[in-house]
């Protein structure tokens, strides 16, 4: 019989074969090294997750959450200018600009997945934009401010379409504005025009008013989130804050005046063939500037063309030109004289057209200083209304028996009534002028400084040089009776007195009549102005430059001469008859002044 198989059983006997084991406790060693290995790595795992989150944790949050969202700045859009009557000069137009994104730029490039060269060619060449200058706003963008770097503003529809075609990563047209100038090349030299900013982000006022004033036409960008995935794709946006626009900027420039004054000047340049000169209006009781002028102008919409124009058309020749004031500077030199008691009112000379000085090394050749033509016998007034050059040599520097004022206080009464410093005017680049005196020209030419130089600077010549706004300031002073007010151009301001010579006033009113006997007297270098529709008071003048090869005009004035609300100055280079092409011009802004602006007034006509 057969019987059946007990798997445990066969499973004991099996075991039961085999032979003995003996089993060993492990040793206290080894538990403390397995101990002290798992205590280590808790250590070292702890140790990292500290790190991670408290000294590191901003950086890779920041990281995380640039593969999360991203700030895009707004930008905040500049403070629209006024003329002194609300029209505006400048506002905002809407437009497109490209940015790139900086983060995501430098990314690629750590990456190897860019080539920089290549990527900015292709973007200079869409944009024509030189890749270097895009390559040093990379440089000098503020990181911290924004990731959005910008790379050219105000890009054409056809710009846009080409750089969607390209495809180029990191880049971003988005919403921005561009200011948008009225009449932009009357007003330029005024209003000026902004750019990049240096070590910024932003746009700032490069020059003129938007410069001066750029901390409060500027305003305060804004800030959006935008989320996306991990491929990049927007989800949402977000408004952090809102851009808020810079202030507004009234000003004290009449823009009607400004537009005839701009017309008029170019007009008179035109008809002699030139194209350089300066126009300058300013209410002598209050310092403002109702008007400035400098040709050539530039278009400030449009710059690039102008970068390398002839003539200099983006300097401002009236606040930083440096010009020989010729006889415009003769009042002064009558009011000094008066005051040091070198002549009285009624001390005359004869101008036969010229005075002549021995030569003590050549008695036969005589040194001759002409006069601009034989006037006769003149007195302080008529010297003034006449012009003429040899009253002033003789009392800037003296001749025969009459001891001269000399150098040294022509020099103290240049400073006394504030030429060779700045006036302080709200325009950047403001000139200052140069003052001659004997110890710089000896110490420049090696020459000493001789009679015929004092001469030469008391009728405007020689190295003396004011800018056109010094010039006219002290016109003013004349016209108010001794007071120089500060030029602005911030309508509102409180009007500043820089100096206040009231104490001249004698002096000053024997002066005023000689300027009245310019205009009113037939002889007078202003005669033209007679038939003005108010009483005007004016001098001209002609300087000699390059080697008297070309002759500068001015002409400087004031109206009404009871109670002065305009003073004017006109500057023509390289004119062709003299100071003769400068009063036209002037006598027409003057009339159109009191047309428009003084009988409108008495009318009860608001502009």
């Amino acid at each position: 019989m057969k019987e059946d198989l007990n798997f445990e059983e066969l499973g004991f006997a099996h075991r039961s074969e085999e032979p003995d084991v003996l089993e060993l406790p492990l040793s206290k060693e080894t538990f403390l090294l397995a101990g002290g290995s798992v205590l280590l790595l808790t250590i070292l795992i702890f140790g990292r997750v500290i790190g991670l989150n408290i000294f590191n944790g901003d950086f890779y949050q920041n990281r995380a959450a640039s593969n999360v969202y991203k700030e895009v700045n707004i930008p905040a859009p500049r403070g629209a200018i006024l003329d002194r009557f609300g029209t505006p000069l400048v506002e905002n137009r809407n437009s497109f600009s490209v940015f790139l994104a900086s983060t995501d730029l430098v990314k690629m490039i750590r990456e190897g997945s860019l080539d920089l060269e290549d990527y900015l060619a292709q973007l200079g060449k869409v944009l024509e934009v030189d890749p270097e200058e895009i390559r040093g706003r990379l440089q000098h963008a503020n990181f911290e401010k924004s990731n959005l770097v910008p790379i050219s503003r105000n890009i054409t529809p056809q710009q846009m379409i080409a750089l969607i075609d390209l495809k180029l990563p990191a880049v971003q047209v988005g919403a921005d504005y561009i200011r948008d100038y009225t009449d932009a090349q009357i007003f330029s030299h005024v209003i000026g025009y902004t750019g990049p900013a240096e070590n910024d982000n932003g746009v700032v006022g490069k020059v003129g008013l938007e410069a001066f004033y750029d901390e409060q036409l500027r305003g305060t960008d804004g800030s959006m989130i935008a989320y996306r995935d991990a491929q990049g794709k927007i989800l949402d946006k977000k408004v952090l804050y809102f851009a808020s626009q810079g202030q507004e900027l009234s000003t004290t420039i009449d823009a009607e005046l400004q537009r005839y004054f701009y017309q008029r000047l170019q007009s008179g340049l035109a008809s002699l063939g030139r194209d350089s000169g300066v126009g300058l209006a300013m209410n002598p009781k209050t310092g403002e500037i109702l008007s400035l002028i400098s040709l050539p102008s530039f278009d400030n919409n449009n710059l690039k063309k102008y970068l390398n124009a002839p003539h200099q058309p983006l300097f401002n020749r009236a606040v930083s030109g440096s010009y020989n004031p010729g006889s415009t500077i003769k009042p002064l030199v009558a009011l000094a004289a008066l005051r040091e008691n070198v002549v009285t009112t009624d001390f005359s000379v004869l101008s036969i057209g010229y005075i002549e000085l021995p030569n003590p090394f050549n008695p036969d050749q005589p040194s001759r200083f002409v006069d601009w033509k034989p006037h006769g016998w003149v007195d302080l007034h008529s010297a003034l209304a006449r012009s003429s050059n040899v009253y002033f040599y003789e009392i800037g520097g003296g001749f025969k028996d009459l001891k001269g004022l000399g150098i040294e206080r022509l020099g103290a009464y240049w400073r006394q009534f504030l030429f060779g410093v700045k006036t302080g005017v709200d325009l950047p680049s403001e000139g200052e002028g140069f003052l001659p005196n004997p110890t710089e020209k000896e110490a420049r030419t090696g020459q000493i400084w001789r009679i015929g130089d004092t001469y030469n600077v008391s009728i405007g010549q020689g190295d003396l040089s004011v800018t056109p706004l010094q010039l006219l300031n002290f016109i003013g002073a004349i016209a108010n009776g001794g007071k120089f007010y500060q030029p602005h151009l911030l309508l509102g301001a409180q009007p500043v007195v820089l100096s206040d010579r009231s104490d001249l006033a004698e002096e000053i009113r024997e002066v005023q009549i000689g300027m009245e006997d310019a205009v009113s007297k037939p002889y007078g270098t202003a005669n033209m102005l007679w038939n003005l529709p108010m009483k005007a008071a004016g001098k001209t003048g002609s300087a000699q430059v390059s080697n008297n090869t070309k002759t500068n005009a001015f002409f400087v004035g004031y109206a009404p001469v009871e109670d002065p609300e305009i003073s004017v100055l006109v500057l023509i280079e390289n004119a062709r008859e003299g100071s003769l092409n400068a009063v036209p011009i002037a006598k027409d802004v003057l009339d159109w002044y009191y047309w428009n602006r003084i009988k409108n007034e008495e009318s009860g006509i608001i502009n």
